[in-house]
């Protein structure tokens, strides 16, 4: 036996996922026919054209743009145009609400079947006597004026380092001289670049480190469960705080918490007019790198898969959740000491729409492994590192710290909610009585 446990509830979910699948193909073949067959065909055909176009339109230029943003715009329009000439519109949105519902009660019937999807927490002990906090003050537009987080943090005893003035700072050698000067606790507000670089220093000295939701995106917090929308509510893990250890990923030797990519992003970003004008200079510079005419190419080698010349490829401190078609959603656990790798290879319109399959699409790569060699054609490649463009050297090395970082976060907290479950049709079909046999247990 597997050891999953299933409860009545979810043997009834499971049971109405099929019954609800049965009911839309039930509602096609009665009210349309043979007709059923061509608005399959149809509505698949709409989606291949989509992708396809959606390719064109990001590698090409001139017209031949402007000709596959039409397609991708009226593809969808003429299937509905179609449908309704043939008096089948209401078939086809009845039948596809009832495959979404099909595919909600399925996944609620698998979410019982996700044990210690959630971080342990540990006691926040021995209380900082000397937390050292580092503020940006441009973060996130000003977050750190807006909810007053200096004045709060020192009523909380920590001291502050704002990052003002014109010229760069080095925030990992303020943090070593913060410690080296006493601080037994470091925190950042401001950007997950900033979060990383003292988060490394954190991690080396064995000191806690606390998370202030004060960038503009704020990943790492948000997968920490941590409130965004109030910066202020994360300085509670300084007096009534709980720890999590947490996994830091290593890139040559350089501490990232959220993630690292290569390709495509990671040289658009590179480009000088990039910050200044992002959607012309990404439409700009996506044909050549999608032709392969600018642009290192790329091979990665994880244990024994390789992922060859990739035009995107994401490394992830923890692999993030399968909700869609790359697993590109939220990482419920920062915990278990593996890299989450994400590629794409798209070098045609048929592998774009070959990516309609998800992770069973040919220009598709997603693993985990605990090391990652990406290689180049070049000496040196553009690599984003928690968003910030960094050039280096190659072979570039991944690597994961397991459980090197305490993190201090608030107790009462917003949480991270429970991660989607996996498509498990092995199991979905045990729940619902349809096999016999439980997924894992010997036959």
């Amino acid at each position: 036996m597997n050891g999953l446990k299933s409860t009545p509830a979810q043997r009834w979910l499971a049971r109405l996922s099929f019954m609800l699948a049965g009911l839309a193909i039930v509602i096609l073949l009665v009210f349309a026919g043979l007709k059923s067959l061509a608005m399959v065909a149809v509505g698949l055909a709409a989606a291949v054209v989509g992708l396809a176009a959606a390719y064109f339109f990001l590698s090409r230029r001139g017209i031949w743009r402007w000709l596959s943003l039409a397609a991708f715009v009226g593809a969808p329009i003429a299937v509905i145009v179609v449908y309704a000439f043939r008096d089948l519109l209401w078939i086809a949105v009845l039948s596809a609400a009832l495959w979404l519902l099909a595919s909600m009660t399925a996944r609620l019937s698998l979410a019982g079947n996700q044990p210690d999807w959630h971080m342990p927490e540990h006691p926040a002990q021995p209380p900082a006597q000397h937390p050292y906090l580092v503020m940006n003050p441009k973060s996130g537009g000003g977050k750190v004026g807006k909810f007053d987080l200096k004045r709060k943090a020192e009523d909380l005893g920590a001291e502050v380092f704002l990052l003002e003035g014109a010229e760069p700072v080095d925030v990992a050698k303020v943090a070593r001289e913060a410690v080296d000067a006493g601080a037994d606790l470091l925190g950042v507000a401001g950007g997950d670049g900033t979060q990383a670089l003292v988060a490394g220093i954190a991690a080396e000295h064995g000191i806690p480190f606390v998370v202030i939701s004060a960038g503009t995106r704020n990943h790492f917090a948000l997968d920490l469960g941590l409130d965004r929308e109030d910066p202020s509510a994360c300085l509670s893990a300084l007096s009534d705080g709980v720890e999590l250890r947490v996994d830091l990923g290593m890139i040559n030797g350089q501490t990232f918490v959220n993630n690292a990519s290569f390709g495509a992003y990671a040289e658009v970003v590179e480009t000088p007019a990039y910050r200044g004008d992002k959607v012309h200079t990404t439409l700009n510079t996506l044909p050549d790198l999608l032709q392969g005419h600018r642009g290192a190419r790329l091979r990665a080698q994880a244990d024994s898969t390789t992922i060859k010349a990739p035009q995107a490829l994401l490394v992830s401190n923890n692999p993030y959740g399968t909700g869609d078609i790359a697993g590109l959603g939220r990482r419920a656990r920062l915990d278990r000491g593996i890299l989450g790798v994400v590629g794409v290879t798209v070098a045609s319109a048929r592998q774009a729409a070959g990516l309609l399959r998800g992770r069973h699409g040919t220009g598709l790569s997603v693993l985990t492994t605990k090391q990652i060699e990406i290689s180049a054609d070049v000496p040196q490649i553009p690599v984003g590192v928690d968003g910030e463009s960094i050039l280096m050297s190659t072979p570039v090395t991944c690597t994961i710290s397991p459980g090197v970082l305490r993190v201090w976060v608030p107790r009462d907290r917003p949480g991270v909610p429970a991660p989607k479950p996996p498509r498990d049709w092995a199991r979905l079909r045990y729940l619902a009585g349809i096999s016999e046999t439980e997924p894992g247990s010997p036959h």
